[in-house]
C-alpha cells in the first residue's frame, strides 16, 4: 500500500555540502533539483499529496547571507515550478505566511496556485515561512475574528472546523512522515496534522535522497501496524 500523503522534512542541505567542501548554497541548490525528482516519483508510485518543508520561520535567524541566497533559490524555484506544474499535471500550494516574503514572490506563488488548481495530477504542497505554532496562531485570530462578527458559535467549533482554519484545508492530513539527514524531531512542521501519521527517519542527506530511499521508506510503511487511538 502506498500512502495517499506523504510530508517530508528535507533536511541535510548544508551538511552534504560541507562534507564536499562546498559551500551552504551549494547544498541548497542541490536539494531544490531533487524536490521534482521525487515528485515524479511519488505520484508514479501513487502517492496522491505530498507536503514539503524548504523553509520554516525559524529559519529567518541563520546567517543573512544564507537566507538571501535561499530566497533567491526559492523565487527561481517558483518560475520553474510553473512550468514543471505544467508539464507533471501537478496542482501546487504554498503553505506558510506569505506576508513575509518580498512582493516578487507573492505574485509568483499567487499565479502559480491560480494556474495550477486546474491539473488533477500531484498535489504538491510547499511549506514556505511556515510553523506549525505560527500556523495554530493565525488560525485561532481567524476563529477569534468570525466568532466576535458572529459569523460561528463558540460551541460550533471542532476539530474539523478547526482544520478548516489552517493552511492545509482541503488537504488530508499526512499518512506518513519522512525526515532526512539523521535528525529525530519534528521542527515545529504540521504538528496538528501529523497527530497519527507514521514518522521514519533516515541518515540520507536530503540532496542524496534518491527513489530508492523513497521506495524503502514506504516498504518500511508496509511493515508497520497502523492502529489508531486504543484499537
Amino acid at each position: 500500500m502506498v500512502p495517499n500523503h506523504i510530508a517530508i522534512i528535507l533536511d541535510g542541505n548544508g551538511r552534504w555540502a560541507k562534507k564536499r567542501g562546498l559551500p551552504r548554497t551549494a547544498g541548497h541548490t542541490q536539494g531544490a533539483k531533487n524536490i521534482e525528482t521525487i515528485s515524479r516519483a511519488a505520484y508514479k508510485m501513487g502517492v496522491k499529496y505530498l507536503t514539503i518543508y524548504v523553509f520554516s520561520t525559524e529559519n529567518w535567524k541563520r546567517p543573512q547571507s544564507e537566507v538571501d541566497a535561499i530566497m533567491k533559490l526559492l523565487n527561481n524555484y517558483l518560475s520553474n515550478c510553473l512550468k514543471n506544474a505544467k508539464k507533471n499535471n501537478m496542482q501546487v500550494r504554498i503553505l506558510g505566511d506569505k506576508t513575509r516574503l518580498d512582493p516578487d514572490m507573492q505574485k509568483k506563488i499567487a499565479e502559480l496556485e491560480e494556474v495550477s488548481k486546474q491539473y488533477d495530477g500531484l498535489n504538491l504542497n510547499v511549506a514556505i515561512n511556515y510553523g506549525s505554532r505560527d500556523e495554530i496562531v493565525r488560525a485561532t485570530r481567524t476563529i477569534a475574528e468570525d466568532v466576535r462578527s458572529g459569523k460561528i458559535n463558540p460551541d460550533d467549533i471542532t476539530d474539523e472546523m478547526i482544520s478548516n482554519y489552517l493552511d492545509t484545508r482541503e488537504v488530508p492530513d499526512p499518512d506518513f512522515l519522512i525526515r532526512t539527514s539523521g535528525e529525530e524531531r519534528l521542527s515545529n512542521y504540521l504538528l496538528w496534522q501529523l497527530a497519527y501519521s507514521e514518522f521514519y527517519f533516515t541518515d540520507v542527506p536530503w540532496p542524496d535522497f534518491s527513489v530508492k530511499d523513497l521506495e524503502m521508506a514506504i516498504e518500511e510503511y508496509n511493515r508497520r501496524n497502523r492502529r489508531y487511538g486504543n484499537v
